[in-house]
């Protein structure tokens, strides 16, 4: 395809495309940045582009490849980056690291091995990891049930604390 020819159909595409941005952003802004990065990743690749290939279809695939590649990449860097300073200020709420919080944590240990078994031992198994399928399965009760004794424990242990306070 000529370059002039590629350029006048990618041009006449520009409204369809924006449209199609917004399977992937609501936002505009970040639509017309998508758009335009299409475009530009379009130009740079017409001589792989070939003719009998419908353009319409290879630029929204272009499209969706990006915003694919865009999300990963923005996914990873946010939640990999953190503020040093921020932890720094942060003033530490927990109880494991105080020296009174490993009795009030043995405390609310002795609440839950004070209540039954039966509510008591899937408890525990969530507590320490195991999901709902597991807990029934090593069991033998309804996933249901497990949920069940796991929402009492709960209630059972909840009521014991506010009389502890």
């Amino acid at each position: 395809m000529k370059t002039d020819k590629f350029e006048q159909e990618l041009t006449s595409l520009r409204p369809t495309l924006l449209a199609f941005t917004r399977k992937f952003t609501k936002n505009r802004d970040e639509s017309l940045d998508l758009l335009q990065d299409t475009m530009l990743k379009a130009l740079s690749r017409k001589s792989k582009f070939r003719e009998d290939v419908n353009l319409k279809g290879w630029l929204y695939v272009l499209m969706r490849n990006m915003f694919i590649n865009q999300y990963r990449k923005d996914k990873n860097t946010v939640s990999n980056r953190v503020d040093e300073s921020y932890l720094n200020w942060v003033e530490e709420t927990n109880t494991f690291n105080r020296p009174d919080g490993a009795a009030q944590i043995k405390e609310v240990w002795k609440i839950v091995d004070s209540i039954k078994d039966e509510f008591g031992k899937p408890f525990k198994m969530y507590v320490s990891g195991y999901k709902y399928q597991e807990i029934a399965k090593e069991l033998g009760i309804p996933i249901g049930t497990v949920k069940s004794r796991i929402f009492q424990a709960r209630i059972e242990i909840q009521n014991q604390l506010i009389g502890y306070r």
